[in-house]
């Protein structure tokens, strides 16, 4: 039973609920308690004996005939006073019985009635009441009969409603498993449902929209792919040429030399650049990623950096477990966040791993820190603040990228806030 059919026949019963309470009190209003009308039709024999054959009596045989239906009958009939009748019964009922009217008394399956309303029976008539018990009065019945009609009205609306939401929630979840995949980077996923389902417009759109992104990024993969591949042909011939000036022509030209080192230093940059879009682009390629499981302790022991200028430490737990994914994608992201650390940091750096429910990895440093309004935007390519420090620090704007791509390919992701040594702190759950 999906959950769709669940609310909905939640809801169903509750409005069956409360349009029945709404229109037992309406009749109540109106045309008086509904239950009492129900004990008057079952009791109707009893009160038609009192009016047609009590009553009709001449006054000195009313009480013979009182009592010989009373020898005859199941039914009490009692006389008693009228101010122990009116004690008897809720205040609402007192004008109708000092009319002179048939007053039920459904929970105790009775019944009163003034004997008359001018003494014309006996001396004294018109201050008693007849009390009439044991009433063949079974309310009981009634109710379950209104209960098996409330069952089977809401049988009859549930069983289509059923149907429909079972077609619904078939339609619903296969938009939802193709947003899945679709999340997990199988760009060739789409929703499947059947012409005549209600959401069959809404999967329609979906699917246009599925086929447009896969283009773009397809399109964005191509190019990234090819440029990278045609920048290395060129960078190639640079560096085979600069080699080729120094060895014939650099000799003890100091001033050529330095510019040729300025100038291998930027080939440099471009090559590792062109490394980073490749990373980037590779990563786009979850089919590439490879799928074995891990343990996570050694891998982050290994990614602890050499001593450096910054006093780096390192709490590592024993217990950290296995993950299933690629050890060398996870390293390398947990390397760029250490180098982005490393770039900013003024001299700490720390790297903090536990796991509860999920693996945490905390990559904390002393450094300037990241504004709160951009601590989303640096995972995109590309992006840097708009820093002196940022500039000064180099980089491409690729390395939180990765970072952040890998991660998210391992089924978690990067949050950053800020540091108690006061800079950045990165944590990646995982």
């Amino acid at each position: 039973m999906n959950r769709l059919f669940r609310r909905f026949a939640l809801l169903v019963l509750l409005a069956m609920t409360l349009a029945s309470a709404v229109i037992y009190l309406t009749f109540r209003l109106l045309f008086g308690d509904p239950l009492e009308q129900i004990a008057r039709r079952q009791a109707a024999g009893q009160i038609f004996l009192l009016e047609q054959y009590i009553d009709q009596a001449p006054a000195d045989e009313w009480l013979p005939r009182l009592n010989k239906v009373r020898e005859v009958s199941e039914v009490t009939l009692e006389l008693q006073p009228l101010a122990t009748a009116l004690a008897a019964l809720p205040a609402r009922q007192h004008a109708a019985l000092l009319r002179g009217e048939v007053v039920m008394d459904v929970t105790d399956k009775a019944y009163y009635r003034r004997v008359d309303l001018r003494g014309m029976r006996y001396i004294g008539s018109d201050d008693d009441v007849i009390h009439a018990q044991h009433l063949p009065i079974d309310i009981g019945e009634a109710l379950n009969m209104e209960a098996i009609r409330f069952g089977l009205i809401a049988l009859f609306l549930l069983v289509p409603i059923g149907w429909w939401s079972r077609r619904h929630w078939r339609g619903l979840q296969s938009l939802s498993q193709m947003a899945d995949a679709f999340g997990r980077g199988n760009l060739t996923a789409r929703a499947s449902v059947e012409r005549s389902a209600s959401i069959a417009p809404l999967a329609g759109h979906i699917n246009d929209m599925a086929e447009r992104i896969a283009a773009l990024l397809e399109a964005r993969r191509h190019l990234l792919h090819s440029v990278s591949h045609e920048l290395r042909t060129p960078i190639a011939r640079l560096e085979f040429g600069m080699e080729l000036l120094r060895e014939r022509h650099a000799g003890d030209d100091e001033a050529l030399l330095r510019r040729l080192e300025a100038m291998e230093t930027d080939v440099g940059e471009l090559k590792a650049l062109v490394n980073e879009l490749l990373s980037l682009n590779q990563l786009d390629q979850t089919q590439a990623m490879q799928q074995q499981p891990f343990a996570v302790t050694p891998l982050l022991r290994a990614c602890v950096p050499q001593p450096g200028t910054q006093h780096f430490s390192a709490s590592i737990a024993d217990d950290l477990g296995e993950l299933h994914g690629d050890a060398r994608l996870l390293a390398r992201a947990i390397n760029n966040l250490l180098g982005n650390a490393a770039k900013y940091a003024q001299s700490r750096i720390t790297l903090t791993a536990t796991r509860g429910e999920q693996l945490h990895i905390v990559i904390e440093d002393d450094g300037p820190g990241i504004p709160p309004q951009a601590r989303t935007q640096v995972f995109e390519p590309f992006y840097r603040l708009s820093r002196d420090a940022d500039h000064a620090a180099g980089g491409y704007g690729l390395g939180l990228a990765i970072a952040a791509r890998a991660i998210q390919l391992h089924g978690g992701a990067i949050t950053i806030d800020e540091s108690p040594l006061g800079g950045a702190r990165f944590t990646a759950s995982i």
